[in-house]
């Protein structure tokens, strides 16, 4: 048995002031190179002399911090863990509507592993993207890997990136990627998505605070794009305010469920849901025992103002007597959408679904005419959101077909007059694409399958 020797060396490890789940190391010591060695080699990213930064894409940097405390402790490092790194690596949280809910945690952190590895591997200059394309509600790329000459057919963003295909030569892929993917196909890298852009922020500057007043000044902004704001509190008022409405603690701590006396409405609150998923349901049932009616979902981001005003209406009961079965008419759309008519609002039609969005177009209504005609469908026939575009939304509130019009009709009246508050953001705050990538990975048709590498 070997005993571990002392190294004259000392890890100081922290979460990151300005980036909610990356952690901070600092180093002392004379000899405080060693573990800056190891610690490079675990993908840490010098941001100053002695410091560096863990910034990765699937927000595990806690849990990574800890294995590396644990390997530098064996190593014969001194290692110290502030109190909140250690809640935060004792936290157990996992993806909200993950679409492999089969994967236990562990396989859901290899799943995750693998697609920060893609993305290290392109940030590093490793893996050389051709080209990249729209795919629904998630981009898809093909692109080489410069030591093995190997292509690959990428699917996903984020944690959930993932090779779908791999090819013998770039001339292969390309084909094969443009035949699938021609009118979308663009040049080069998708933009970073938020997530992206987040780390790679945390691992270029030293961690300290951000220069600027410590007190920035809201500004008054439409509804749509004001501040998400403390949505427990938004709940915790709720429930202050109306008696009839009882809180219900599940068996986690993650989720509170609100009730009505009646017991035929029900609020599911997620509390660490990221900004793009869905943080909040809205039932109705026409009894206790039924299946529900309706449906809204809004994701974490969903600024304050449109909560209250969902939050409002399940408090006076505004067409919670829609008829079961009803379907989704003329008369119901128009109603819904009148206040964006009366704004000025562009009206289009694309097959299946209408759209209504304000000029600069970063927000806006979606109803889907296929999926109100399916009552059992998964598809939201209502979307409401503001961001780049409803595919790339910042935040959404979707509802199913029997939604009361006139809760539809506020939260459009919120888009097209109300207002909010916003802050300059002092840090970025922890994001991620809406997970809508199907379990199964679609295949590109690869011609030279006999060929293919394994």
């Amino acid at each position: 048995m070997t005993t571990a020797q002392f190294i004259d060396a000392h890890v100081r490890l922290d979460v990151h002031p300005t980036h909610p789940s990356a952690v901070t190391a600092v180093l002392t010591g004379s000899q405080a190179h060693i573990p800056h060695v190891g610690l490079e080699a675990a993908n840490w990213t010098v941001v100053a002399e002695n410091t560096l930064v863990l910034a990765r894409i699937d927000h595990e940097e806690p849990y990574r911090a800890e294995k590396a405390a644990q390997q530098l402790a064996a190593d014969g490092v001194s290692v110290e863990i502030t109190p909140r790194l250690r809640e935060a690596m004792a936290e157990e949280w996992t993806w909200a509507d993950y679409p492999m809910p089969w994967c236990t945690r562990s396989e859901i952190r290899e799943v995750s592993d693998a697609a920060q590895k893609i993305y290290d591997d392109i940030r590093h200059g490793q893996l050389l993207i051709h080209a990249h394309a729209e795919d629904g509600h998630t981009t898809v790329a093909v692109g080489t890997y410069l030591g093995s000459g190997k292509s690959v057919y990428l699917h996903g963003e984020n944690h959930l990136r993932q090779v779908a295909d791999t090819f013998d030569s770039p001339a292969a892929a390309l084909v094969a990627f443009e035949k699938v993917h021609g009118a979308a196909m663009r040049p080069g890298p998708a933009p970073m998505t938020d997530t992206e852009r987040a780390a790679a922020q945390a691992g270029t500057s030293p961690p300290t605070a951000e220069s600027g007043p410590p007190h920035p000044q809201p500004e008054t902004v439409p509804a749509y794009a004001a501040d998400a704001g403390d949505h427990d509190a938004l709940l915790e008022a709720f429930l202050a305010a109306h008696g009839e409405w009882e809180k219900w603690r599940t068996w986690s701590d993650e989720t509170t469920h609100a009730i009505h006396e009646s017991q035929t409405l029900r609020i599911e609150r997620v509390h660490e849901a990221h900004p793009r998923e869905t943080a909040w349901t809205v039932a109705a049932y026409e009894t206790p025992v039924s299946d529900r009616i309706w449906h809204v979902t809004a994701t974490g981001a969903t600024p304050a103002p449109v909560l209250q005003t969902l939050l409002h209406h399940l408090a006076e009961g505004d067409g919670w007597d829609t008829a079961v079965g009803g379907p989704v008419d003329e008369k119901t759309v128009t109603a819904a959408t009148r206040p964006l008519t009366d704004a000025g609002w562009e009206h289009t039609v694309d097959g299946r679904w209408i759209r209504w969005t304000n000029l600069t177009g970063d927000a806006g209504v979606q109803f889907d005419a296929f999926a109100a005609q399916n009552a059992n469908s998964t598809l939201a026939t209502w979307t409401v959101w503001a961001g780049p575009n409803v595919n790339r939304a910042t935040w959404a509130v979707q509802a199913c077909p029997y939604t009361p019009a006139p809760l539809l009709a506020s939260l459009a009246e919120d888009l097209a007059h109300a207002t909010g508050t916003r802050t300059a953001p002092t840090a970025s705050r922890r994001t991620t694409q809406p997970i809508t990538t199907p379990p199964n990975l679609p295949q590109i048709p690869n011609q030279q399958s006999a060929s293919r590498s394994q």
